[in-house]
Order: C-alpha cells, then structure tokens, then sequence
C-alpha cells in the first residue's frame, strides 16, 4: 500500500471516551491513519489546518460549540476535506443542518465498526454516505418532496421556523429554550443549522431577514 492509498482521519468529540475509542478503532484498520483529534471548533479548525486530513469525523455536539458550524468553517478554508457526521442526534433538522454545511456522510453513533469503516472510505473517495436510519428522510429532503405549500423559507423544518419566528422577535437562547421546552444548548445548535441553510452570518443579519420574510411580525414579547 502507498502512501496515497492511506486515508488521513482527525476526530473532532468532545467526550474524550468516545473520541480515543474511535481513534483506536481506525488506527487499528489497515490504510487508514489517524492524524489528530480535537475536543471543540476551534482546536477541530487548527488540527485540520495542520494535518490536512482526507476525512474528519465530526460530533455535533461540542460542549459550547456547535459541529455544524465546524463543519462549515472547516469546509470554508479546506473544500476537499471530507466530513463523516457521527452523532447521536437523528433528528432531521440536525441531518439537513449537516447536509447544508456541506458533510458527505452521516451515521448515529452506534454504527458498527464496519459501517464507520466503509462510511471513512467512502467520504475519503468523495461519495456521499448516509446511514440507513437517515438516508430515506435525506433524499426526500434533496428531491424537495417535504415542501408544503407556500410559506416562509421552506427549506427550514417547522422546528426550525418556530425558532427563527422567536429570533425575529428579538429572544435570546435561554428564553427561547424556556418558550419551546428544550435546552438552550439545543436551541443553540438550532440557530446555528438555520444560519447555514440560509447562508447567513451573524444573528442580527439572521434577524433582520428573517423580519423581512414575515417573521417575528405583529407578535409582542409577553
């Protein structure tokens, strides 16, 4: 095997358990090496920069930071890297909020050793990998089979659309939260998904048009 045929891997988790875990998981498969690994965004940012790697794998939960954003942000500097999700969140907006960022794969964690193999492989080649529990909602989504009439930025979730309503009247994340029963951690990677899939940078950009669209319009703060 050359040295072109060994695929470079970092992994970004902030759960130290799972990310050495994983890291020992890929060294030990033949051609596959892994380059570094990062605990958040900025630290997954640097590392990439440094190693350059074919394929980074990828939480979407990194404490303070958000992997979707980390995605993005990487993807901005590297365009020929590839990202492989693994995470426990399987809702859709966390798959097409990663989708959007630009990752070319995306498992559950819980995947079995030969999944995540051919998933780093497949990244690695430039296909598209999506697990089985996340593939059929993904190709609905990229055909535009879940548009529903005519509203507001239907690229969004009804979940996400409910959170920009609440941008638009000018909450902040913990009241948001509060409003909607989740955490502000939750609400958090929320904004940030609906920021990619608008390609919006800033909340108050994020904000004002989402006002411009119709949003957050004639509902005071109570």
């Amino acid at each position: 095997m050359t040295e072109q045929d060994v695929v470079r891997v970092v992994v970004v988790d902030d759960h130290p358990v799972f990310r050495i875990g994983m890291a020992a998981l890929l060294a030990s498969l033949d051609g596959i090496d892994v380059v570094g690994q990062a605990e958040d965004l900025d630290a997954a940012v640097r590392v990439v920069g440094e190693q350059l790697p074919d394929v980074v794998l990828m939480d979407l939960d990194l404490g303070a930071t958000s992997g979707v954003e980390a995605t993005r942000d990487i993807l901005r500097a590297h365009p020929r890297v590839g990202v492989l999700v693994v995470t426990m969140l399987g809702d859709d907006d966390s798959l097409f909020a990663s989708i959007r960022a630009g990752a070319r794969g995306y498992l559950l964690k819980g995947a079995s050793p030969d999944e995540i193999e051919r998933a780093v492989r497949a990244v690695a080649n430039g296909e598209v990998l999506l697990g089985p529990q996340v593939a059929q909602r993904a190709a609905t989504y990229l055909t535009g089979a879940r548009t529903k009439g005519v509203r507001p930025f239907p690229e969004l979730t009804d979940r996400e659309r409910e959170v920009l309503d609440l941008v638009a009247r000018g909450l902040d994340n913990a009241t948001i939260a509060r409003r909607l029963v989740l955490s502000s951690k939750t609400v958090r990677n929320y904004v940030y998904g609906i920021a990619a899939k608008l390609d919006i940078e800033g909340r108050p950009q994020l904000m004002i048009r989402a006002q411009q669209d119709g949003l957050g319009a004639d509902r005071p703060v109570d």
